[in-house]
């Protein structure tokens, strides 16, 4: 048997520790440098959200506040600049109170008159409802309100008039809703828009024939905010 030769030694010079390199810790200010960039993409990103949200708005108001094809003119008068529902406190028949802003969601179809409701009122009431129906599948979009502004009473024979209406009692109305120059504002029938602002007045002393202007002004404008506005609150 031949004996086990023994190992080689190690040459001299190759029995040397593990060299191992350890990185310092990127400082500070340069930790900041290299989220400054994912910062601003998230920025970025944000507002890119915020204005798809915002464009069927921003699109269906320009398309009917600017670009109005046929050259066609409104029967009613354009709010600018739009005046927001105020946080004004109102009360229903019922005793129940809510503020104004709480009917933001539909489209108001708003007259104001005194709680013994006159002529103008009543033939505002009667249009108010006619142009509601007249608007056939679409018409659950739109609201009808009287805001009463005085303490009178009601009379009962408005019952029927007013099934389906949202009716408040409520004061101060002049720092919201504005009448044309030499009218009142009892004399006007205002839509408010979704969002909750006062955006258009029909003229005073509306008849059948203004009525019936009033209802393509009400068409185009659910026309221009189908993208955005759906029935119900």
């Amino acid at each position: 048997m031949t004996p086990s030769q023994p190992p080689s030694p190690v040459p001299a010079g190759r029995d040397q520790p593990l060299d191992l390199t350890v990185h310092s810790l990127p400082q500070a200010g340069a930790a900041a440098a290299m989220a400054r960039p994912d910062t601003r993409r998230g920025r970025w990103k944000m507002l890119a959200v915020l204005l798809v949200c915002a464009a069927p708005v921003i699109a269906s108001y320009f398309t009917y506040y600017v670009i109005r094809p046929e050259g066609r003119r409104n029967y009613g008068e354009l709010v600018d600049p739009q005046r927001p529902l105020p946080a004004l406190a109102a009360v229903s028949p019922e005793g129940q109170r809510i503020e104004l802003p709480a009917l933001k969601g539909q489209w108001l179809l708003v007259s104001v008159a005194g709680g013994a409701c006159d002529t103008v009122c009543q033939q505002h009431l009667y249009f108010q409802r006619q142009l509601r129906e007249s608007l056939g599948r679409e018409k659950d979009r739109l609201d009808r309100v009287w805001l009463v502004s005085d303490e009178a009473a009601i009379p009962s024979a408005l019952n029927t008039a007013l099934q389906g209406a949202t009716v408040l009692r409520v004061a101060g109305l002049e720092q919201w809703l504005r009448p044309a120059e030499g009218h009142k504002l009892a004399d006007h029938v205002y839509v408010v828009d979704p969002i909750g602002n006062w955006m258009m007045r029909f003229p005073a002393n509306m008849d059948a024939a203004g009525a019936a202007q009033a209802k393509r002004d009400l068409e185009r404008l659910l026309r221009a905010s189908n993208s955005w506005d759906k029935a119900g609150r």
